[in-house]
C-alpha cells in the first residue's frame, strides 16, 4: 500500500514543520522522521531499545498508562503489542503531536489522549498494569508524592527512568540511625537527591537529580522493589506485596488529605 504523502498547510510548511518543535523522533510510515538531528541519538529509541527485552511480546488485555507521553513514541510501541493505552501529558503542544502521528501510525483506535499530570492521578480508581514513568520525575518539585500516587495505580510493573547525579549506585541503608549518627548521612554511600534551585540546561522545570541509589530508595520508599535495571537511569520495578500493611494505609491517609475526594 502506497505511503501517505506528506501534506502541506496555507503557509507552505509540512506537517512535521507545522508541529514542531519536536522532542521525540518518530519513524513515519512514509519514511520521514520528526527529529533525525535529536541532540541525543535517535531519542527515544534509544531508550526503548533498553526496556524492551523486559516486556511481553503480546500485551493485550493490559492497561498501560504513558506519563508524560511526549509526541508518543512509548505509547505507539505498546499499542502495537495490543496494550490499550492511556498516554498522559500537561502540554497540549506534545498531544497534538501525539494524535496526529497515532492517525499515521492507524494506533488511534487503541490510544486515549489525556491532559493532566500526575498528581490528577491520585484521586482516579483506574488501575493499570503498566506505568511508564520516563523522563518525568526530575522535572516534579514534589517526586516522592507522585511516586506515591503511582503506587495505588500500578498493578504489575512499573517503568522508572530519571535523570540522575553522579554518586552511589546501588546500597541498603540501615533500618535507623541514631541522632548522633547523621555523619552516616554524608556518607559517600548514603542515597541523596541534588536540589536545582533555578536551571539545568536552560530548563527551569528541571527540579532534582538524585543519584541512583537515592532513586532505587525512593521507589522502595513508595512500596516498589526494583526488579531490573535495564539500562543507565532506568529502572523496572514491581509493586512490594510483601510491604508493611500499615506503611501503605499511612500513605493513602496521606493523599487522601493531601486530594480529598471532590
Amino acid at each position: 500500500m502506497a505511503s501517505e504523502p506528506a501534506t502541506q498547510d496555507r503557509t507552505g510548511l509540512d506537517d512535521i514543520e507545522r508541529l514542531a518543535p519536536w522532542f521525540h523522533n518518530l519513524h513515519l510510515p512514509d519514511g520521514r522522521q520528526t527529529a533525525p538531528h535529536h541532540p541525543l541519538g535517535d531519542f527515544p529509541r534509544v531508550k526503548w531499545r533498553q526496556i524492551e527485552p523486559f516486556l511481553p511480546q503480546d500485551l493485550k488485555g493490559w492497561r498501560v498508562l504513558d506519563i508524560g507521553c511526549n509526541a508518543g513514541f512509548y505509547s505507539f510501541e505498546l499499542a502495537r503489542r495490543r496494550a490499550a493505552v492511556t498516554a498522559l501529558d500537561i502540554d497540549c503542544h506534545y498531544l497534538r503531536q501525539a494524535r496526529w502521528a497515532a492517525e499515521r501510525y492507524a494506533l488511534a483506535s487503541r490510544i486515549e489522549f489525556r491532559l493532566g499530570s500526575v498528581y490528577g492521578l491520585a484521586r482516579t480508581d483506574e488501575r493499570f498494569d503498566l506505568v511508564l514513568f520516563m523522563g518525568v520525575l526530575y522535572h516534579l518539585r514534589h517526586p516522592l508524592l507522585a511516586l506515591d500516587i503511582l503506587r495505588n495505580v500500578t498493578r504489575r510493573q512499573l517503568i522508572l527512568q530519571t535523570l540522575t547525579s553522579p554518586g552511589a549506585t546501588y546500597t541498603d541503608t540501615p533500618a535507623n540511625i541514631g541522632l548522633m549518627e547523621r555523619d552516616a548521612l554524608v556518607a559517600d554511600t548514603w542515597p541523596r537527591m541534588a536540589f536545582i534551585e533555578h536551571a539545568l540546561e536552560e530548563d527551569p522545570t528541571n527540579w532534582w537529580a538524585p543519584d541512583p541509589a537515592c532513586a532505587e530508595a525512593m521507589a522502595r520508599s513508595a512500596g516498589f522493589r526494583v526488579v531490573h535495571r535495564p539500562g543507565h537511569e532506568i529502572w523496572i520495578c514491581e509493586p512490594n506485596l510483601t510491604e508493611a500493611t500499615v506503611d501503605a494505609e499511612l500513605r493513602r491517609n496521606e493523599l487522601r488529605a493531601i486530594f480529598p475526594a471532590q
